[in-house]
């Protein structure tokens, strides 16, 4: 294999090391997790490209360095360019060399290249992540960054002529398809899987299709109805100390909850609904990742559990999925105390545990996009214990007064004029979605025009096709890869 030339993507609010294992949709290292494959040769190497700080002033002149990794294996002279935008998480370089865009290159003699996004894995725009440092931080700088390095690479590599095709997952497959539509001229075809495309303040529906999504295991109708009495009982404990105190120990708790602090108890809820989230958003879709909550636990895992009589009321089912999560990660205990996700999500040096991605996720969560999965849905079984004003609470006490829902909507409105939302119109772009990965919802999945087509993949979770193929894949998985190629052969002959 030869790396030559000058030549990740996967929402809960914000992600901490300590205090949430699956906060607000966003797992370790974003939602696009890296597969895990056998591979002993060579990665390719880190690349640098010099960019603005600010892409929309040019009397402002600082400038900072971007991460990209080339894979030229495949490249036929001519061929096109295959582009792959990252996302909320570090660039993972094992992506140059696995996945159904590597499949696509070899049978399509392209240019493999990746970007990392300003302010994700080591491309660091600005010393640290203060608020004022974190104006940098959109979609709309990200999508010039893009647009810049493509300037940058058709002139230092030759390729002037070559046809180029953006690829990307979860946000960086909304990216995808937002650089089509921004810059046609440079992006001739696009593959947004997973892309939540419209924004949305309250992301209520998410717990809807979790709820959907467990009704498709063995344990069907039984086991939301557990989850549903499982959230009634522990919602009972909560509201009688001496029953609560009996049941604390068994769902692990760092520390004691504080009955009387609301934020607490809200944190502690969302994050026993994120255990069945963070199983249902990736589900049996490439397991063996570091996104995914476990590799051999499903939904028919938790659900087993849920239904299983012998272990005793459903709360303490509840107890024992939890336990099951908790050691996955290799966690002791579960911390719930709402300051202590705050305090991390405040750290603005790059080392720190939320510098990783979860400060600057929130961030882009709590001016641009919402996404903010709550409980006020009456469909789901999980309860009212976190509504959408403790999403806005957290804007407010991690980044300051200016960070309002009055503010945020106005963001979001903004998000979608621009974008076009549900509305997108972009041409030559494909959408793949899976069936059980809830940001389905805000995605792409009924065909809007012939050079808009959705590829709707039943029983798939987040992500799906974009993974290496396997042999256990489901017919609607192997039939939607050979439709994405097809789409992009035709768009590109």
């Amino acid at each position: 294999m030869n790396f030559t030339g000058p030549c990740i993507l996967l929402l809960f609010l914000g992600l901490t090391s300590s205090t949430k294992l699956f906060h607000h949709g966003r797992p370790r290292g974003g939602f696009l997790g890296s597969p895990k494959v056998a591979y002993e040769g060579e990665l390719p190497k880190d690349q640098w490209i010099t960019q603005k700080l600010d892409n929309f002033n040019d009397a402002d002149l600082r400038t900072w360095s971007q991460r990209y990794f080339v894979n030229d294996t495949f490249y036929k002279s001519g061929g096109p360019v295959f582009l792959m935008i990252g996302g909320e998480g570090p660039a993972n370089p094992i992506w140059m060399v696995t996945g159904t865009w590597m499949d696509l290159a070899s049978k399509m003699g392209a240019l493999c290249l990746m970007v990392e996004h300003r302010y994700y894995g080591q491309s660091h725009p600005t010393n640290d992540l203060s608020v004022d440092n974190l104006q940098y931080l959109s979609s709309e700088q990200a999508l010039a960054d893009l647009a810049n390095f493509q300037a940058n690479m058709t002139q230092k590599m030759g390729l002037t002529g070559n046809k180029w095709v953006s690829f990307g997952g979860s946000y960086s497959g909304s990216l995808s398809a937002w650089m089509r539509l921004k810059y046609p001229h440079l992006i001739s075809a696009a593959v947004a899987t997973s892309a939540p495309v419209q924004s949305k303040l309250n992301f209520k529906e998410y717990f809807d299709v979790v709820k959907a999504s467990l009704l498709t295991s063995k344990q069907s109708a039984t086991c939301v109805q557990a989850v549903k009495s499982a959230t009634s009982q522990l919602q009972a404990a909560l509201m009688n100390a001496t029953e609560w105190k009996d049941m604390e120990k068994s769902f692990s708790l760092c520390s004691p909850l504080n009955l009387s602090n609301v934020l607490d108890v809200a944190n502690f809820l969302e994050s026993l609904s994120g255990n069945f989230a963070g199983v249902v958003q990736y589900n049996k879709d490439n397991r063996a990742f570091e996104g995914a909550v476990g590799t051999n636990i499903t939904l028919d895992t938790l659900c087993d559990i849920m239904t299983d009589q012998s272990v005793g009321k459903e709360v303490s089912r509840y107890a024992q999925v939890n336990s099951l999560i908790l050691k996955t990660y290799q966690e002791k205990c579960l911390d719930c105390k709402y300051q202590d996700m705050i305090s991390e999500l405040k750290e603005i040096s790059w080392t720190s545990s939320a510098g990783i991605g979860g400060r600057q996720w929130t961030y882009q969560t709590c001016t641009e996009f919402g996404f903010f999965q709550t409980s006020d849905s009456t469909v789901q079984p999980f309860g009212e214990g976190f509504p959408l004003t403790f999403s806005l609470q957290q804007c407010l006490d991690i980044y300051g007064s200016k960070f309002s829902q009055e503010n945020l909507e106005k963001g979001i409105s903004r998000s979608n004029t621009y974008y076009g939302g549900y509305g997108i119109q972009a041409s030559k772009v494909v959408y793949p979605n899976g069936s059980i990965d809830p940001w389905h919802f805000l995605g792409i999945t009924k065909n809007a025009t012939n050079e808009q087509p959705a590829v709707f993949i039943n029983g798939t979770a987040h992500c799906a096709d974009m993974y290496p193929a396997s042999s256990t894949d489901p017919a609607s998985l192997v039939k939607a890869r050979e439709d994405i190629q097809s789409y992009l052969i035709a768009w590109l002959s």
